[in-house]
């Protein structure tokens, strides 16, 4: 007993000494990364109590209080979107916290960026917490999660069009023949893409002997807007490009594919998935470990937009001041000054806020359960809806992107 208690406390402690070195080793440049990780943590967690909570949380008086105990998909449900909670609030209040901060001399930059112990600790109290709430606040969440998820996919498809048009930029700009060829090349390879997988589309999703309408519209449809980005971007009065055509054919055809593949494993025009009433364990982690490279992406990718977050006067916004000092005088004059910070950390926390919401909303179906596809990550009607609606968005923003400037020459793009 003596013996097995030392080793008790020996491997709490290296467990300790581990953490204490990882902490302390987040740098200034490592501390997004850091919030990332926290982030991946806070799903697995999510999909590990969505597997294994529900047993005990039946036996939590709080939290069944019916009188005729719900299914287990319910308290599997409602345990991610407990830790959502607790994720949503901690990200929540650092974005309110670190509204205004301009410049790396801000008490509240070292904040951002260091005190990861304690961060941690208060991330998993936060979470602890919210398991003894009551469930009215919870289903209050649960509603305003829809909405928050909508922002979050409308944020990836801005995100989205800002980089497919500095990537054309860039390579426009060199003004070389090899760079025109290689946008020639990405974009015919992006249309015979979409062209291809378009055909799977109406092979696995419109299967012969069924009434398929809606999945031939949904197909139909993305079809036909792969075909307007080509013609109204080529017209001579719009100033577009090709490339970004092409690419936006190709993400438009994923959603498209991504929400047919969504439907109810029981659907009978759903004919990728019609013989699989359950997934394996493979291929759940899978699908979780795309939606948090997709989520984690998301977010990164908006901390370090230069068009949407960059505060102004910092290196990123496009300040005339340099980076590097040319000699000492100037170099302890820069030193003297406040340096910018290169994004804003409110915003950057509000991503990972809204991706608390959207990431619960994918682990629950959107809070719905269908079938045997209960079990299954990101399966269901309102899953096929939001991906095709978000769809259609992004066609409609990029059209609007390039006749806008049409429409409204006196003002700037």
């Amino acid at each position: 007993m003596w013996a097995a208690s030392c080793l008790a406390s020996c491997c709490a402690a290296c467990a300790c000494d581990a953490c204490r070195t990882v902490v302390s080793g987040i740098s200034r440049r490592s501390a997004r990364i850091a919030y990332c990780g926290l982030f991946a943590l806070s799903l697995i967690v999510s999909w590990m109590l969505r597997e294994v909570a529900a047993p005990l949380m039946e036996k939590i008086p709080w939290i069944n209080t019916f009188h005729h105990t719900p299914s287990r998909e319910w308290f599997e449900t409602d345990a991610v979107l407990r830790v959502s909670l607790g994720n949503f609030l901690f990200f929540t209040i650092f974005a309110v916290m670190m509204v205004g901060v301009k410049t790396q001399r801000d008490p509240r930059d070292g904040l951002h960026h260091g005190g990861w112990m304690m961060k941690i600790i208060c991330w998993c109290l936060l979470v602890i917490f919210m398991f003894f709430l009551p469930n009215e606040i919870i289903n209050f969440y649960e509603t305003i999660s829809k909405f928050g998820s909508g922002l979050f996919l409308l944020v990836q498809v801005v995100l989205l069009l800002d980089f497919v048009h500095r990537w054309n930029d860039t390579w426009v700009g060199y003004d070389e023949r090899f760079w025109f060829i290689a946008l020639f090349v990405v974009s015919l390879f992006c249309y015979l893409a979409s062209f291809v997988f378009s055909g799977l589309l109406f092979h696995w999703f419109t299967p012969s002997g069924h009434d398929c309408g809606l999945n031939t519209f949904f197909i139909v449809m993305t079809l036909i807007s792969v075909f307007v980005f080509a013609i109204v971007a080529l017209h001579p009065a719009v100033n577009g490009s090709i490339l970004p055509a092409s690419v936006l054919s190709v993400y438009c055809t994923y959603l498209c594919y991504s929400a047919l593949s969504s439907e109810p494993r029981d659907y009978e025009c759903n004919g990728l998935h019609k013989h699989s009433k359950a997934v394996s364990t493979g291929t759940l982690t899978l699908g979780l470990c795309t939606t948090v490279l997709s989520v984690v992406y998301s977010a990164v990718r908006a901390g370090s937009s230069t068009t949407l977050l960059s505060p102004p006067g910092s290196p990123r916004a496009g300040s005339e001041k340099p980076l590097l000092p040319l000699d000492k005088a100037a170099e302890h004059e820069e030193k003297e000054k406040s340096k910018p910070v290169s994004y804003s950390y409110s915003f950057f926390h509000l991503i990972f806020s809204l991706a608390s919401m959207y990431s619960a909303m994918l682990l629950t179906g959107w809070s719905t359960s269908v079938g045997a596809s209960g079990k299954l990550v990101d399966v269901g009607w309102p899953s096929v809806w939001v991906r095709i609606i978000t769809g259609w968005v992004t066609a409609a923003l990029y059209i609007w992107s390039l006749i806008a400037p049409i429409m409204f020459p006196e003002r700037e793009f």
